[in-house]
C-alpha cells in the first residue's frame, strides 16, 4: 500500500473543498443538490455529467457565487422599488 504523499493529500483535501464550495454555490442559487458531482481524482472531477478539470470547477463555483450575490441584489432591489411605490 503506497502512502499518499503531503502534495496528494493537500489536492484531494483542495479538490473535496472546491467540490463543497461548488455544491453550496449551486444549492443557494437553483435551490437543488447537484445531480452529479464527483472526483475522478486529484485533478478531475464530474459535474452534471461533464468532466473538467479542479480549477475549472472553481471558476464555475465563483460564477455561481457572482449570480447568487447578483440575484439577491436584483431582489433587494425589487423589494425596495415595491416599499416605495406603496409609500407614493
Amino acid at each position: 500500500m503506497q502512502r499518499a504523499t503531503l502534495h496528494q493529500m493537500l489536492m484531494t483535501s483542495s479538490a473535496e473543498q472546491i467540490m463543497m464550495s461548488y455544491a453550496e454555490a449551486y444549492q443557494k442559487l437553483y435551490q437543488r443538490a447537484p445531480k452529479d458531482l464527483r472526483a475522478i481524482d486529484n485533478n478531475w472531477v464530474v459535474v452534471n455529467g461533464a468532466r473538467m478539470s479542479v480549477t475549472e470547477l472553481q471558476f464555475l463555483t465563483e460564477r455561481l457565487q457572482q449570480e447568487y450575490k447578483q440575484a439577491i441584489a436584483d431582489r433587494k432591489g425589487v423589494v425596495s422599488k415595491l416599499i416605495r411605490w406603496f409609500r407614493g
